[in-house]
């Protein structure tokens, strides 16, 4: 492989992370707490039902 085409590939990499991270919402926001509420009490983890306590029910 050449340079560029290592450094093309890192950089779509990147993008490609970017972009999956960008569509998880914030522990704590609106969003998250309307998604948590939606989900199935048992597909829930202990630090998600910490953080839904903390943030939706507690705020």
């Amino acid at each position: 492989m050449t340079i560029i085409s290592k450094v093309i590939s890192g950089l779509l990499a990147l993008v490609f992370l970017l972009s999956i991270s960008a569509c998880t919402p914030e522990v704590g926001s609106e969003r998250w707490c309307n998604t948590m509420k939606d989900m199935p009490k048992g597909d829930w983890t202990m630090n998600d039902a910490g953080n839904f306590t903390k943030h939706c029910l507690l705020k």
